[in-house]
């Protein structure tokens, strides 16, 4: 059997992967803090069918050698945590970060989940919580006589409660940064998980020790850029086209040994 079949079939394997992230991020081109993916890919064990450094003669050596690829994997999936557009959307409590770091929330099995998307909500007790009815790490209420709420850059949240004219502040929303961000596993819901690649979390006050600030009344974008990923998607098929006609070949020299026998 050529080895070539086997070799293109793992191209195709490869470019489907691709295929398959491509499509994800076009598809989260309007998800609020979507952070973009992109594939990368290894080549596999090589066959060494003659070493380089070899000895020819007595006196001299093989320059290259002879060794035969076996084909490509994806060998991991990298998120891009480049920063996002800007949506204004004029309600207080959208939240956007500037810069480094995620929101935190706490999960319904009580572990902490990471988010960028600050599209914020009061529950029923005046909870800040995310669009799925998590609520912020540490929490913070909003009394039900509030009527403003001021979210500093700093995270600090204050409000006016009606009849008066001081504000009072309820709470500080803060933020979260790991050493290796990309480590993080995504799962749904626009959120992320710790995991051993990512470090443990450093939480601390927005703006300080490297942490972005937080932006009240907007929100961050999808990093998805649609032109990018058109091309991406194009040269995706391509090349899928290619270990195709790589396949198409290597069965046409097989029925010409076959025919001849």
């Amino acid at each position: 059997m050529f080895t070539s079949l086997w070799i293109a079939k793992t191209g195709l394997d490869a470019q489907q992967t691709r295929m398959d992230v491509v499509s994800n991020n076009l598809a989260n081109t309007n998800t609020t803090g979507f952070k973009r993916a992109r594939a990368e890919f290894e080549d596999l064990a090589y066959q060494n069918r003659g070493q380089a450094g070899g000895q020819t003669t007595e006196q001299n050596l093989s320059p290259t050698g002879l060794m035969l690829g076996t084909g490509v994997r994806v060998v991991g999936t990298q998120k891009m945590f480049n920063q996002g557009g800007v949506t204004q959307t004029d309600n207080p409590l959208d939240v956007r970060i500037e810069g480094r770091g995620f929101l935190q929330v706490t999960m319904p099995d009580g572990t902490v989940g990471y988010t960028r998307d600050g599209s914020l909500k009061r529950d029923q007790d005046g909870q800040l919580v995310t669009s799925d009815g998590y609520p912020l790490e540490p929490a913070v209420t909003i009394p039900t006589n509030a009527s403003s709420v001021t979210i500093g850059t700093d995270g600090t949240v204050s409000v006016v409660a009606a009849g008066t004219t001081g504000s009072q502040q309820v709470g500080t929303i803060q933020l979260a940064d790991f050493v290796n961000p990309a480590g993080l596993q995504p799962r749904g819901e626009n959120l992320y998980l710790e995991t051993a690649a990512s470090g443990a979390p450093q939480t601390g006050t927005a703006g300080l020790n490297g942490l972005g600030t937080i932006n009240q009344n907007t929100l961050e974008a999808s990093n998805v850029n649609v032109v990018e990923e058109m091309v991406n998607m194009i040269e995706t098929q391509r090349a899928y086209e290619m270990n195709s006609k790589a396949i198409s070949a290597s069965d046409a020299m097989l029925q010409t040994i076959t025919n001849k026998t």
